[in-house]
């Protein structure tokens, strides 16, 4: 996955055209977006070179990727069921979503012919929410964002959150 986004109930993501990933929730119209803190990005690291599409597309294998059918096994991540989906979530990810696929898209205008894949844009509900207790504000339904930090990746490097720098208006309106 290269971007995903939300608003409301929905979340909107990018994923290659040739990945496992996109075909896995294109044919299943289900996902879990997990969402790990900045202490667990050697263990997404140790995955990112891993596909499970077999065999590895020609331009991921001249990158250095290969195929590995248990990414859980591969990173020491702990596989844990979901409640409403089939995919399964990661027990460490402090935040989790559960969700079903209501759009694709491929995209729009004209794509340049000499790339070796192209992108398709996901849009999905979000049916399903789980969060650590220690990132949830007790006797809430709201994340406490003095407490979770997530790993962020930006042009090809990991970071975490820093201090809080003040909050919107809509802060303290009710959901």
């Amino acid at each position: 996955m290269s971007s995903a986004w939300a608003l409301g109930d929905r979340v909107v993501l990018g994923l290659s055209s040739t990945s496992q990933g996109r075909e896995n929730v294109s044919r299943e119209r289900e996902l879990v977006l997990n969402f790990p803190s900045p202490d667990l990005w050697p263990k997404v690291e140790s995955i990112a070179r891993l596909t499970g599409r077999n065999p590895v597309p020609p331009h991921k294998e001249k990158i250095g990727y290969r195929f590995a059918a248990d990414k859980f096994g591969a990173s020491g991540l702990t596989p844990q069921p979901a409640d409403l989906v089939r995919p399964l979530r990661i027990a460490e990810c402090p935040l989790q979503f559960e969700a079903e696929v209501v759009a694709a898209h491929a995209p729009g205008g004209e794509w340049p012919q000499a790339r070796p894949e192209s992108f398709q844009i996901v849009e999905a509900k979000v049916l399903r929410v789980h969060a650590h207790k220690n990132i949830v504000i007790p006797e809430t339904g709201h994340i406490d964002t003095a407490e979770w930090s997530p790993l962020l990746y930006v042009f090809r490097h990991y970071f975490g959150t820093g201090p809080d720098l003040g909050r919107t208006f809509k802060a303290a309106q009710p959901s």
